[in-house]
């Protein structure tokens, strides 16, 4: 598979096929390359057993791998790795594709396989729907619907890191104990090695996408003081809001084969609301909680990022008590200040006829 850039090497998209709707199919590559990753890796303990298992599934990736052998592993976390990876492995085979896998897990309600291999099955459906992508804000926008966002305010802008990059930054500055060393000693900065996304430097994200480096700002629109008590304000043409809006689109569309508009908005003032989604858990409690009149203290309400209204393109695909209606989203970080966005909430909350 060809496309504009190569971006997110490490996700394993180049080891998959797509079947004639455009769906990921599962192959014994992508197997391998699920097999390959740091939670079924052999240790120096690895047991006999476990080393033939590994060693086995990596030349044959589908093969029926039998209770005994599982059994006969004689570490208790590798024989829960592999059962977690075996459920996993089965769940996709019998799917079909990655989507159908996806889609048919989270609306079961009951999500059997740990959060690593959740991130990395909707990783590879952005990496699918984005393979035409040229712009690099829509890329690093699509980031945050599998990796936590650190939201900081830095000189009126709202700014989204990636989570594990800043954390480890600003422990070790990247350089491990010897960088832990320097930034106690005040020799290193830690944010010396992340930068803004801007127009500037958007093309430096397409090489570098794997290391999660580069700040989405998430600010609706700039305010600058003029003399005699004037004030302008401007919204932002890159705004991060915009391109996280323009991700989404793609999700409903690529999932739902639903076309949707979804725009950035600083408030809801549509008193008489009908329907709303939840980016994520805070969001989510937050919107229902202002939608059944119930009160949200001030520090609550600080936790919105943002706010967005979606409107459907035929409002005939909507339930029929709210087509026509906007549906509003939300997107709020937890108390410290991290976003955990929920992709499959657009998936699964949306007034959709089809299931009324």
């Amino acid at each position: 598979m060809t496309t504009p850039h190569d971006f997110w090497p490490s996700c394993g998209f180049q080891t998959l096929e797509r079947n004639a709707r455009g769906w990921l199919v599962p192959t014994n590559g992508y197997l391998q390359w699920l097999l390959a990753r740091p939670e079924l890796a052999l240790v120096p303990e690895s047991c006999a057993d476990e080393i033939a298992l590994h060693e086995s599934l990596a030349l044959s990736p589908a093969r029926v791998v039998s209770a005994a052998e599982l059994a006969a592993l004689e570490d208790d976390d590798a024989r829960e790795n592999y059962a977690v990876f075996l459920r996993f492995r089965d769940g996709l085979l019998a799917a079909g594709t990655l989507e159908a896998y996806y889609l048919q897990l989270m609306r079961s309600g009951s999500v059997n396989v740990p959060a690593v291999f959740i991130d990395a099955v909707v990783q590879a459906l952005l990496r699918n729907l984005l393979d035409d992508c040229n712009d690099a804000f829509e890329a690093r926008a699509a980031e945050m619907l599998f990796r936590p966002q650190r939201i900081t305010l830095q000189d009126g802008q709202m700014l989204a890191g990636d989570r594990e990059t800043l954390d480890m930054l600003n422990e070790t500055a990247g350089l491990g104990e010897v960088g832990r060393l320097l930034l106690q000693s005040g020799a290193l900065q830690p944010t010396a090695q992340v930068q803004v996304l801007a127009v500037d430097n958007a093309g430096q994200y397409w090489q570098a996408s794997d290391r999660h480096h580069f700040l989405l700002d998430l600010t609706h629109e700039l305010t600058q003081d003029l003399s005699h008590g004037l004030t302008f304000k401007m919204t932002r043409a890159r705004s991060g809001l915009k391109a996280l809006a323009r991700v989404l689109e793609r999700w409903v569309a690529h999932l739902l084969g639903v076309q949707v508009s979804i725009e950035p908005v600083h408030q809801v003032t549509d008193s008489a609301w009908r329907w709303h989604v939840g980016l994520d858990v805070e969001s989510t409690a937050i919107l229902n909680d202002l939608y059944e009149d119930r009160s949200v203290d001030a520090d609550r309400m600080a936790r919105l990022v943002s706010l967005f209204t979606l409107t459907f393109a035929d409002p005939a695909e909507m339930r029929a008590d709210v087509a026509g209606k906007p549906v509003y989203l939300g997107l709020a970080t937890t108390a410290d200040g991290v976003v955990r966005i929920k992709p499959q909430n657009l998936l699964l909350n949306l007034p959709l006829a089809a299931q009324s």
